[in-house]
């Protein structure tokens, strides 16, 4: 029989019913099953409409929530709202920071991953790619975490000394290809087009050279104006180099930004107190970074193209 003709019968609900007989079927048991917390105050209707607001609004506050809640008849608190979405799979997260894309961008980034996708491996491994980074002397020391004792929160083990203007930075270019890192250049200074030929020719031509690329490789860097000036095409046409075009706002698609993050978080770990020492323990931590992860990144880079993919050209974890 179902459910309606029982319930009629019994004179009970048909979903009244049919709770009874799922739980029958799962548990063996007709009988209220004991409850290991209290129920939530929060209607299965009403969780619905805070998970539909914050599915279409990620953006929206614990006070935003409580107040739609208010208004359609249920006041809770702003816990009980943040238990019920991390029942639901949700979580309060950090938004990543990611560039901003126009449309061309998003076009420009998709173009260049369809175009790339099925391009061989070896194809990747001809690639010399650079790029340039800032590093701040007390960068990801702080935002490191310790584990504390309450109120043991101004012992010095507990503590990040910190200093006005983040205690000073320093620009640094390098390259690396999948046989290993090369050159790291501390550039000083404002970089024109005129000191980003001066770098190359000291540095990136060298490097080539020492990781022996052969004939046939590529450079890569990104649209920067200082890459895309008269005097750097200029320079680059003269050494008949060739040149990988490259998407802007697109940082996700340079496996460079790995090894820039492989790079800061050693240096945080070493804790340099002043630049010349910053620039030192930069130098000595990129030349220990193992070929081995500059090949797996090359090897895996493919994963980024189906990525961005997948995404529609829109930023990617990669």
């Amino acid at each position: 029989m179902g459910y309606r003709t029982t319930g009629k019968q019994l004179g009970e609900k048909a979903t009244t019913v049919g709770a009874i007989i799922r739980k029958w079927k799962k548990f063996k048991l007709t009988v209220n099953l004991s409850r290991s917390e209290d129920p939530c105050k929060i209607s299965p209707r009403g969780a619905s409409m805070i998970m539909r607001k914050v599915r279409d609004q990620p953006r929206t506050t614990n006070q935003d929530l409580f107040n739609d809640l208010k208004r359609a008849g249920t006041t809770v608190s702003k816990k009980t709202i943040s238990n019920t979405l991390r029942h639901h799979g949700l979580k309060s997260c950090s938004a990543r920071k990611v560039p901003l894309l126009k449309p061309a961008h998003v076009q420009a980034h998709l173009k260049f991953a369809n175009d790339h996708l099925d391009d061989p491996e070896e194809e990747w491994e001809k690639v010399m790619w650079s790029d340039e980074t800032e590093i701040e002397l007390f960068g990801l020391n702080s935002t490191r975490r310790v584990w504390r004792k309450k109120n043991d929160e101004d012992n010095p083990k507990n503590t990040i000394p910190s200093v006005k203007h983040g205690g000073g930075n320093i620009f640094l270019w390098g390259c690396f290809s999948a046989k290993g890192t090369e050159r790291l250049h501390r550039i000083e200074g404002r970089m024109d087009g005129a000191m980003y030929c001066e770098i190359l020719a000291n540095n990136l031509l060298p490097s080539v050279r020492a990781l022996k690329m052969g004939r046939g490789w590529v450079f890569q860097h990104d649209n920067d104006p200082k890459h895309t000036a008269r005097a750097t095409k200029e320079w680059l046409c003269k050494k008949h180099l060739k040149v990988l075009g490259w998407p802007s706002q697109s940082p996700d698609l340079n496996p460079r930004e790995n090894l820039w993050r492989e790079l800061k978080v050693c240096i945080a770990q070493q804790q340099p107190r002043n630049l010349n020492d910053l620039e030192k323990v930069c130098m000595e931590e990129w030349a220990k970074i193992p070929a081995a992860v500059c090949a797996n990144l090359v090897k895996n880079y493919r994963k980024c193209m189906i990525s961005v993919i997948a995404n529609k050209g829109l930023s990617t974890k990669y």
